[in-house]
């Protein structure tokens, strides 16, 4: 089964800018092009079907994105050079071992890094250059025990993060345009709370984001500086430079 919403797009357009960019040869710049395209959209949430109790389906839901199914719409999308290529992808950057099942979808921003490794490089450790804490945690495991994803099991991930005061101009001028960006999260249980892209305009760094914020509820830029001052840190997948998938 699969349900399919493009939204403001039809699928030729989809195809179109899709091709268009798989002709850019900077990875950044591509993400750039591709996610520019999605200014101005809904955020939306819960737009995936599947849980523990309900059959998985396969979605594309261009309405509206939340922050996550907005980075992995842009990964897929310059993965591939075409709108069938992007359709077969998703599943591969979406699912583990592109099987499209509750249980073998990538629910936290740190699955990327272990299962989309050979797209994604994990470079907190190179950005923060010593300035990085690690911490262990049981991913999807409440302090009081209870599940946020019922039906997945809490799986340990070591994480690294970047201190939101160890935020300084050498590493603000080691991120690029294009990297995927997770906000670390404080709670038990959670890796990041909130995902975006880089994005770095001469001396401005923007964050490119699914915002869920009242004042927005859209795909934005915003000041990344000024986005992170109070929050507690980042995390930074960087994609690698591969051969699109077909």
């Amino acid at each position: 089964m699969k349900r399919i919403l493009l939204g403001k797009f039809s699928q030729a357009e989809l195809d179109q800018i899709i091709r268009k960019s798989s002709l850019i040869s900077e990875t950044g710049d591509q993400i750039d092009f591709l996610s520019r395209q999605f200014l101005g959209i809904d955020y939306a949430e819960s737009t995936l079907i599947g849980d523990a109790n309900t059959p998985e389906v396969f979605v594309i839901n261009l309405e509206g994105v939340d922050c996550f199914t907005f980075i992995e719409y842009i990964e897929t999308m310059r993965l591939s050079d075409s709108y069938s290529g992007f359709e077969s992808n998703l599943k591969k950057v979406r699912y583990r071992s592109g099987m499209v099942d509750f249980l073998n979808r990538n629910h936290f921003f740190s699955d990327w890094k272990k299962y989309n490794r050979d797209f994604v490089d994990d470079v907190t450790e190179e950005i923060g250059n010593g300035k990085i804490v690690g911490v262990q945690k049981t991913l999807n495991e409440r302090e009081d025990g209870t599940y946020f994803l019922p039906g997945i099991q809490p799986a340990q991930h070591k994480i690294l993060y970047i201190p939101s005061g160890a935020l300084d101009i050498p590493v603000f001028n080691r991120l690029r345009t294009g990297d995927y960006i997770g906000i670390y999260s404080g709670l038990q249980g959670l890796d990041v709370s909130h995902a975006g892209i880089i994005i770095k305009d001469r001396c401005d760094i923007f964050l490119r984001h699914a915002s869920s914020q009242s004042e927005y509820r859209k795909v934005v830029d915003q000041d990344f500086k000024i986005y992170v001052t109070n929050k507690p840190g980042i995390i930074v997948l960087r994609p690698k430079a591969v051969e699109r998938i077909t």
